[in-house]
């Protein structure tokens, strides 16, 4: 099972989440950072990093010499990665999507790939989960095809050891967070009981519900504000998983680094009751579909 932690703002607690469900999950499971442009994941669960590999998106490269300057790449290519400019052909890279247009429309077949670093994959292993995150080079202005290089290793590494797999996903709810929840089996959407928590979990329901994956929601921070979270949450018909509560324990764990799951045997019982939902909200999720397929 692939579960992603979500969150339609910043700040919400979606990281603290993530890593108390993964330190409470039943292994082999594998803790996922896909927040690669500001992972922070490590900060809490601390693993070991074993490995690292850098991550590389193609980019076109012209023979100019043979190039005849027909405008089909240019004309093709929505993002003027690459554009002819009178009797010059230039390419500018870091504006490639990656499509690979370009070289597919080349009468000539002039268009060859080069290689842009988009940042570093990196895997190891804490006292609990497996942990796998992305880092995103600084200056590199598209995270999605890194997300999808990391995304590839734990497509093998889930295929390897069957574990299950918590993804930190990007906060908001524009390309990187619907790419980062896109292939799991259960959405779960952190928010807090303010206006602006209701605000923005309204806006990342609206994004993802057209995913087709079970949605459930934890409320952080419970009793600091408003009780309008849990009325949204009913006409939204989305179940409310868990409840963190306001707590000055919390944030001074956090400050320090520790994993909220691991304070106390109260904190503890949340988060695997969290779990215990989740697997809940995913087989229902299959049994409803298997009843409209019989």
């Amino acid at each position: 099972m692939i579960v992603a932690i979500a969150s339609g703002k910043g700040g919400a607690g979606k990281t603290t989440v993530s890593a108390s469900l993964a330190g409470v999950w039943s292994p082999p499971v594998i803790a996922v950072d896909l927040d690669v442009e500001e992972p922070n994941l490590h900060l809490f669960l601390k693993p070991e990093i074993t490995g690292q590999e850098p991550a590389h998106m193609d980019v076109p490269e012209v023979d100019e010499e043979n190039c005849t300057l027909c405008r089909a790449c240019s004309d093709v290519c929505q993002f003027k990665a690459i554009s002819v400019m009178g009797d010059v052909i230039l390419t500018f890279p870091e504006m490639c999507h990656g499509c690979g247009a370009c070289k597919a429309v080349c009468p000539e077949d002039v268009i060859s790939y080069g290689k842009r670093l988009l940042g570093d994959i990196l895997w190891g292993r804490t006292a609990g989960p497996e942990f796998l995150m992305g880092r995103l080079r600084v200056g590199e202005a598209m995270s999605p095809p890194l997300m999808r290089h990391v995304k590839v290793r734990l497509k093998d590494r889930l295929a390897e050891t069957g574990a299950d797999a918590i993804i930190d996903a990007p906060p908001g709810v524009s390309c990187p967070a619907v790419n980062a929840v896109m292939d799991a089996d259960v959405i779960v959407l952190v928010t807090e009981p303010t206006p602006f928590g209701c605000y923005d979990l309204a806006l990342a329901h609206q994004a993802f519900k057209n995913i087709g994956k079970p949605m459930g929601v934890v409320v952080n921070r419970a009793g600091l504000g408003e009780d309008a979270v849990y009325a949204q949450c009913r006409d939204a018909g989305l179940p409310i998983l868990a409840e963190i509560p306001y707590d000055r324990t919390i944030a001074e764990a956090y400050s320090r680094g520790r994993i909220i799951s691991e304070i106390s045997d109260r904190f503890r019982h949340i988060f695997t009751d969290l779990a215990g939902g989740i697997r809940e909200l995913a087989s229902s999720d299959v049994a409803r579909k298997e009843a409209f397929h019989a």
